[in-house]
């Protein structure tokens, strides 16, 4: 039982693959259009062929009405020639007997080429007909073709644009810029602390730098006027 059910399931698996393997609806399109050209084609040298009769019987019309007219005339020529003396009224009516027959042969020959001739060209409209009618489907079927690549050209894009959205995870995404700003928020802070610190140390410095200047000029100028006293003799007078 076991076995029976594996196979069925094998049998089931087999069939869905054979369906999924099925060829797409443009290239049974391009499919059916080959087809369809191909019997256009051998309609059109059916229609060739059956036109090529309809004109050869209307041919073979003409020639047998031609030789009725021709063999009717011979009998009336054979007949006066008679009347005129000029031949044998026995043997003028024999031959224009047989002129006769001849006529009714070729009457009869140019009524079945008639008859044919009416038939195929009943059969060359029919044809007609069905070489329209396969042009138009296959005028039809290359506008669906169009449209239809159209379509899944559009189709496969947005799926694939879709698709693309679809892997986006928007909460991460927001996350991580949260992250970024909070990333940049702290540098900025640093950078303004450090620059803080930085004018203090600088602001120190230029106090210290400013005292000393200011008493090194006071020493300078005491040391400068004691020599000049000095020179002039007043440090000796006051001594005394």
């Amino acid at each position: 039982m076991n076995m029976f059910k594996r196979l069925f399931k094998i049998g089931q698996s087999e069939a869905h693959s054979a369906i999924d393997k099925l060829e797409d609806p443009i290239k049974l399109t391009e499919q059916g259009i080959r087809d369809l050209k191909s019997d256009l084609d051998k309609s059109l040298q059916a229609l060739a062929e059956v036109k090529a009769m309809a004109i050869r019987s209307k041919n073979d019309v003409n020639t047998y009405k031609n030789k009725a007219k021709d063999y009717e005339n011979k009998a009336m020529l054979l007949l006066k020639r008679a009347q005129g003396g000029e031949l044998d009224p026995a043997e003028a009516d024999r031959l224009a007997s047989e002129a006769l027959v001849k006529k009714e042969e070729a009457t009869g020959q140019m009524n079945r080429a008639k008859e044919e001739q009416d038939r195929f060209e009943k059969n060359v409209s029919q044809l007609d007909v069905n070489v329209k009618k396969i042009r138009s489907t296959i005028s039809t079927y290359e506008n669906e073709l169009k449209t239809l690549k159209a379509r899944v050209k559009v189709s496969t894009a947005t799926k694939k644009l879709n698709k693309q959205m679809a892997q986006i995870d928007s909460g991460s995404t927001v996350s991580m810029l949260e992250r970024m700003k909070d990333k940049v928020a702290e540098e900025e802070a640093l950078a303004e602390s450090y620059g803080d610190i930085a004018n203090e140390s600088k602001s120190v410095d230029d106090e210290i730098d400013k005292a000393l200047e200011g008493g090194s000029a006071e020493v300078k100028v005491s040391d400068d006027l004691a020599a000049l006293k000095a020179k002039l003799g007043m440090d000796k007078d006051k001594e005394e």
